[in-house]
């Protein structure tokens, strides 16, 4: 093997870091729907344990944290899957008073669901 193979094995290494550092930022594609009273959000997270899912509402901002090792065999060829996930999105409503919350997260199936409840307004009585 020559130093040309050599050369382009590492800008092929360069290409896919940079690759994924371009996922990292742009993922993980996120979808806002409103069902009744809540807002479900629904974030596509293949690959992640639950258990590293960090996820926070404070205020109108919702914050998705997430990091896996990447443990694997052999030569790593190509690698655009993000490690890391740290997404913060601004709520398009009010919700409830975080201490009120009473917000719900599921992951299945490399997908977190959250469903938030949202505040509703108030009748006024006219006398």
């Amino acid at each position: 093997m020559g130093l040309g193979y050599y050369m382009v094995k590492e800008v092929m290494r360069e290409i896919g870091n940079k690759s994924r550092e371009f996922y990292e930022f742009v993922l993980p594609p996120v979808d806002m729907v409103m069902q009744n009273d809540s807002l479900v959000v629904t974030i596509d997270m293949p690959g992640f344990d639950k258990k590293e899912i960090k996820v926070r509402i404070h205020g109108h901002i919702l914050s998705i944290n997430a990091k896996r090792e990447t443990i694997g065999e052999g030569t790593v060829v190509w690698r655009q899957r993000p490690n890391t996930v740290d997404k913060k999105i601004r709520l398009p409503m009010r919700v409830k008073d975080e201490e009120d919350l009473g917000a719900s997260a599921k992951y299945h199936d490399g997908v977190l669901t959250l469903t938030i409840p949202i505040k509703t307004g108030k009748n006024i009585t006219v006398e």
